[in-house]
């Protein structure tokens, strides 16, 4: 029941990317073009995602997930060097080939092997990262 609603889940968030345009990397980069041919249609999509995510948490406080487990809750809730450098890295890569992780994914169906080399970048990425923070918070104790 829980993967058959976590397949659910996934292919209903890969339509909304999908049909939202958040595939798109032209209209992506668009989007973050703020100071120059800025289209700002983009802002639907993030509203319609904030919106009903805000009243869903709040209806979920207290509450089990009805698949089982629990609902997660982030265990560091400042906002620290490593949380503004890696969501720096994570703009800058954005802005630059207007694909994050979920759009990645659903365009290696229509992207061919560029998206597939992207995602195996992204992937790397991602597994480089905890050491790449070691690294950083080494520097930052030094200076």
């Amino acid at each position: 029941m829980r993967l058959f609603l976590s397949f659910l889940a996934g292919g209903l968030f890969g339509t909304g990317l999908f049909l939202s345009g958040m595939t798109d990397t032209t209209k992506v980069q668009g989007w973050l073009d703020v100071f120059g041919d800025w289209d700002p249609t983009l802002a639907f999509v993030m509203g319609g995602a904030i919106l009903p995510m805000f009243f869903a948490w709040r209806l979920t406080e207290g509450r089990k997930p009805l698949a089982g487990g629990k609902f997660p809750t982030p265990s560091n809730q400042e906002l620290d060097r490593r949380l503004i450098v890696g969501s720096a890295m994570f703009g800058i890569g954005w802005g630059l080939v207007g694909l994050c992780p979920g759009p990645v994914i659903a365009s290696i169906s229509y992207n061919g092997w560029g998206g597939v080399w992207f995602l195996a970048a992204m992937l790397a990425g991602m597994a480089a990262a905890p050491k790449f923070g070691i690294q950083l918070d080494r520097l930052m104790t030094k200076a």
